[in-house]
């Protein structure tokens, strides 16, 4: 029954999360919780342990009195994100090229896959959700649960200032650096994942 619940709270925290990183939930927004259970498709519970989680990661504001209120994306918030994204997500990608099993490997060429026909198409939407995926492999692939669990809520926050300066041209880039990571995680080379996350983040910086 716990695990029952704990899956729909994750349901409901995806499906909001998804719509504030591609700003159908625009920044600085007013909602109210009768608004995203709508929204989320499930119950109060659920959908008050996602409100709680996003609070947490700094993406939604409880203002008594007022209300619920999605949070600003703040420019200059990007580079101290960045500066503690680089120091962390290589290690997380060395750790997941020696540990991912055959499943999460395969999965992350699904991604790739995923990545290269939203570059085909144009389509700057299902680039995001396989970038989500792909952090949620190596999320479940990761050894150190600290480590990712720091990781989570900065790779949100790239994910919405990314998709609110969006263009194809941009997703091109990310797309071929993102695979360059998958390519590396898949055969196992610790090294070559850590020099390829590193490139992507530098990349991600700048842009």
């Amino acid at each position: 029954m716990a695990s029952e619940a704990e899956s729909l709270s994750r349901q409901a925290y995806r499906r909001l999360e998804n719509l504030i990183v591609t700003l159908r939930l625009a920044p600085g927004a007013l909602v109210t919780e009768k608004q995203l259970i709508g929204l989320a498709g499930q119950g109060r519970t659920p959908v008050r342990e996602a409100i709680q989680k996003l609070e947490w990661q700094g993406l939604m504001r409880v203002r008594p009195r007022v209300g619920l209120q999605i949070t600003e994306i703040i420019e200059s918030d990007h580079a101290a994100i960045m500066q503690a994204r680089r120091q962390l997500e290589p290690v997380a990608a060395t750790l997941v090229a020696e540990h991912a099993n055959e499943e999460q490997r395969a999965a992350l060429l699904d991604c790739a896959k995923a990545m290269g026909a939203a570059a085909a198409t144009g389509d700057i939407s299902g680039f995001l959700e396989a970038d989500k995926r792909f952090d949620d492999i190596l999320e479940d692939a990761c050894p150190n649960r600290f480590l990712t669990s720091a990781l989570g809520p900065l790779q949100t926050h790239s994910r919405r200032r990314w998709f609110s300066n969006a263009s194809i041209e941009r997703m091109d880039q990310s797309v071929t650096q993102h695979v360059a990571v998958i390519r590396a995680i898949r055969s196992g080379d610790a090294e070559a994942a850590r020099r390829a996350m590193d490139t992507l983040l530098g990349y991600l910086t700048n842009s």
